[in-house]
């Protein structure tokens, strides 16, 4: 029997253990490439998939072929370019560089005494007309902290760069001074979190210590505290003990102070009271450069054509740019083909065509659910453990990403939880999509398993 007809009914066996979605998700273009010294090697297109299949069906793949041959001890995977020969590797080898992404970056750890993340730097901050005065007021922040321009107060769209400009102004204050200014960057929903749970804990204390004790608060979508009275009063009291000793203030808002009607007056007068800079939709000369440096940090390459191509067709947000870069370098790397202005046309238009009439929240809840075997009722209900976690983010990002849905009718959807909720997730998901490789190819696969199911 030959490798091809040894694993076709291996196969075989395999699709009645695993169910019907994720078979054809994961193993329909797999291969057995070699078979020796009681060693099978199972190559998958792509590091996602063979990292996927190795930890959830390995014992199934294993007991399937040992049921056709009792000599195979073990189960190694490899990944194989659909117009690329594999160069099969001896069973004890370590795995070789043909099995690494070449688009994934290396692993980022939040710094834990300031919360900033190092991948935003000032450096890779591009400037054009519609950042450059946010810009400038950063810098001048930066050169003579707490004196100049505080409270910061910066606002724009979804996807604009404000989390990139404030955090970078963080990392920078802190590598300027040498650590000698204390930073702390706070998204406004952690913030929300450690109020309530210093109000359940009766430990104010701690909370006023955490945040009256920096040099430099940053506090990322301040909009979201408003309504919540307590988490309002705290970081009122917060701001003022900063603003009074000279402390650097900087705040991002999806809009400007007037607009954020949930806050208080004289909340909304205190930030009105420092430098107020926009942060609007980027032109083409700068998404082209965005393109261009994140190209460069990744070490590929695509043609002038087709990034001038997605430059122009990507216009709504930087996240968005980044998106559809992400999609095409994942293309390029999988089929091992050369990228053209007509293959990026049809993936930019797959990836932000009007939601289809025939894909609905059951369907995205159903698709997820098969996807990452766990009932749909646990996604649900109140489960907070790892492995129904982030199925259920993933199912709030595409609920919002996908269909548009409101963030009040997606916390209703997913067990009624609260808005807020679902605006954490969407925001993680967006967010870890644009520095984790293998979780924005789980998301295409995820979306093209939908639209075959529609």
């Amino acid at each position: 029997m030959d490798l091809q007809e040894f694993w076709k009914n291996a196969l075989g066996t395999i699709e009645l253990e695993v169910s019907r979605p994720n078979f054809i998700t994961w193993l329909k273009n797999s291969e057995l490439v070699d078979k020796q010294e009681g060693t099978a090697i199972v190559a998958l297109p792509n590091v996602f998939a063979k990292e996927w299949v190795q930890n959830k069906y390995y014992k199934t793949i294993l007991a399937s072929i040992r049921s056709l041959d009792e000599t195979t001890k073990k189960v190694e995977f490899v990944v194989k370019n659909a117009n690329r020969p594999l160069e099969v590797r001896k069973p004890k080898e370590e795995p070789g560089a043909s099995d690494l992404n070449q688009t994934t970056l290396p692993g980022i750890k939040i710094d834990p005494e300031t919360n900033l993340n190092p991948r935003y730097a000032l450096s890779s901050f591009v400037v054009g007309k519609s950042n450059e005065l946010a810009y400038a007021a950063a810098v001048a922040v930066m050169q003579d902290v707490g004196k100049k321009y505080n409270p910061l107060f910066l606002y724009g769209g979804v996807g604009v760069g404000k989390t990139h400009l404030v955090q970078a102004i963080g990392n920078e204050i802190k590598n300027l001074y040498q650590n000698k200014i204390k930073v702390r960057y706070v998204p406004s929903e952690k913030f929300i979190n450690d109020v309530v749970w210093a109000v359940r804990n009766k430990r104010m204390e701690t909370i006023k210590e955490k945040y009256r004790g920096v040099d430099v608060l940053i506090i990322d979508d301040i909009q979201f505290i408003g309504g919540k009275p307590t988490t309002e009063e705290e970081f009122f009291h917060t701001f003022n003990a900063l603003y009074e000793n000279n402390k650097q203030i900087i705040i991002s808002s999806d809009r400007p102070p007037k607009f954020l009607q949930e806050l208080s007056d004289r909340m909304r007068s205190r930030f009105e009271a420092g430098m107020i800079a926009d942060i609007g939709i980027p032109d083409f000369e700068l998404r082209l450069a965005v393109l261009k440096n994140k190209l460069e940090e990744r070490k590929v390459n695509l043609s002038e054509s087709v990034i001038s191509y997605i430059a122009q067709k990507v216009q709504k947000n930087l996240r968005e740019l980044e998106g559809a870069l992400n999609r095409v370098l994942f293309i390029q790397q999988t089929k091992n083909t050369e990228i053209t202005p007509e293959i990026v046309e049809q993936l930019i238009a797959e990836s932000i065509q009007e939601p289809s009439k025939n894909i609905n929240p059951q369907l995205i809840l159903k698709t997820v659910a098969d996807i990452f075997e766990v009932p749909a009722s646990d996604l649900t209900g109140k489960s907070r453990k790892k492995e129904i976690a982030e199925p259920r983010q993933i199912i709030m990002y595409l609920l919002r990403d996908l269909l548009g849905m409101s963030f009040v009718s997606i916390g209703e959807k997913l067990g009624k939880r609260d808005h807020t909720t679902a605006i954490y997730a969407f925001e993680k998901i967006t967010n870890d999509i644009l520095k984790n490789p293998n979780l924005n190819q789980k998301i295409i696969m995820i979306k093209d398993v939908i639209n075959q199911n529609q």
